[in-house]
């Protein structure tokens, strides 16, 4: 089976998503700062480790010349901790070595690489205007927002645009919030709702654009699996949801209808997160139809199915 490099591949995403495709019979090889292992996932496929270093441009030698396709998730957690200028560097710094030091490795090294995936945000469109919501949303030829987060996409996506030049397959994927059990957004979440409150931010009102992880997982082997895919694609749900519809519909699923909604003031969050705070009260209506029009179909679409999978059962610890 053909090889994939994950670089990035220990986060929450880069798990999911080499867990699913060594399910599939792929080999993985997930690239890494910290010293090599191997481990098996839970179907006995394995994964392996190998190290690369972004600041010297370095990936360890042996896995660019065998790898089939390369998904690079690397990139600082944006919502990890306040956007200090110390962190924004960071971010930014994190995605643009990591999308030069894979350009640079293809160009140098002899490989058989044929499609690169590289993921992006919808960080990159702008805040909803009252024009966005009477349309169908942002779609793939939108331009970027001017503010931290659309710029750092802009450049994000950059520092991997080159590969093309070297006729690689290219495929940006602007990844919407991604619901998981085992973390992210969705553990934050259910923190309040646990104890029978439904944490509504700001007015609720916000819309955000999410994808299941499972989908997300299926997205990016659909991009392998089908050669003649290029370009940009939202890697969204059909269905957009408001803060408010979300939090209701998940409190419902954990508790019935024993829960309580309450409303976090947004000058209480810009309090708490500081200049991130605009990213959890922005409202940003994207369309899938590009993905959709592939053949790609959804196995959770909607947010109640989505939601009924993710917490019929807890994560494991």
């Amino acid at each position: 089976m053909p090889t994939v490099v994950i670089p990035g591949g220990s986060g929450l995403l880069g798990s999911a998503i080499s867990k699913f495709l060594a399910s599939k019979g792929y080999e993985v090889i997930i690239l890494t700062r910290s010293t090599p292992k191997s481990r098996l996932d839970s179907n006995g496929s394995k994964i392996r480790f190998a190290q690369w270093d972004t600041v010297n441009q370095t990936i360890e030698a042996g896995v660019i010349e065998n790898a089939d396709a390369i998904i690079n998730l690397a990139g600082a957690s944006v919502a990890e901790k306040r956007w200090t200028e110390k962190r924004k560097k960071e971010l930014i710094e994190s995605r643009v070595n990591a999308g030069e030091t894979i350009v640079k490795a293809l160009r140098e090294t002899p490989n058989k690489v044929s499609v690169v995936i590289n993921a992006s945000g919808i960080g990159w469109y702008e805040e909803d205007k009252e024009s966005t919501k009477q349309s169908k949303g942002f779609v793939e030829t939108d331009p970027h927002a001017s503010n931290f987060l659309g710029t750092t996409c802009q450049k994000w996506e950059s520092s991997i645009a080159p590969v093309k030049e070297l006729g690689k397959r290219l495929i940006i994927l602007r990844i919407g919030l991604a619901l998981s059990k085992e973390g992210g957004a969705l553990k934050e979440f259910l923190t309040p709702v646990k104890f029978g409150v439904a944490a509504i931010l700001g007015s609720g009102k916000q819309i955000y654009s999410w994808i299941h992880v499972d989908d997300l997982c299926e997205v990016m082997l659909w991009m392998i699996e089908n050669k003649t895919l290029n370009g940009v694609y939202n890697a969204v749900s059909p269905f957009p949801v408001s803060n408010r519809n979300l939090m209701h519909e998940l409190a419902h699923e954990v508790k019935g209808s024993f829960y309580i909604p309450f409303y976090v003031p947004s000058f209480l969050l810009k309090m708490i997160f500081g200049e991130l705070s605009v990213e959890v009260l922005k409202s940003t209506t994207v369309n899938n139809e590009k993905l959709s029009a592939t053949g790609f179909v959804f196995q959770f679409p909607d947010l109640k199915t989505a939601l009924n999978d993710l917490c019929k059962s807890p994560a494991k610890t």
